[in-house]
């Protein structure tokens, strides 16, 4: 069982496998029960977007992590995993800006992590 900064980590790494861009972890521990990390990515098109969630999900579901639930997958504009330690947001731009959920979390710590340090052993991809 993956704790929830390692998830949150092997989320980050799935969404850079699909090129995702502006990836940041939000630690909201200290402020929400709903959740111990957000990770926010972005997509450069709708299909760019359901790509990297759709990369999240084999990533997880290959390391043997329910996903609680799926939002927005049809119109790809803001799609919404929850994997309750970790919630996923995976944006088109536009939506990103608007909603801006960084301003709005604006107290929760973030954590970026060397790439090298970040690979996990855990780390598993459906052939």
């Amino acid at each position: 069982m993956l704790k929830a900064k390692q998830l949150a980590l092997l989320i980050k790494e799935a969404c850079e496998d699909k090129k995702a861009e502006d990836i940041v972890i939000l630690d909201i521990r200290k402020m929400s029960s709903i959740s111990d990390y957000f990770v926010i990515a972005s997509g450069n098109s709708d299909r760019h977007v359901r790509a990297i969630a759709d990369n999240v999900l084999d990533v997880l579901e290959a390391n043997k992590v329910k996903c609680y639930h799926k939002e927005g997958l049809q119109e790809s504009k803001w799609i919404l995993l929850d994997f309750s330690d970790v919630m996923v947001h995976v944006f088109y731009p536009e939506t990103r800006n608007f909603y801006n959920l960084e301003r709005l979390w604006g107290e929760a710590a973030q954590f970026q992590e060397s790439k090298s340090k970040s690979k996990s052993k855990t780390r598993k991809k459906k052939a």
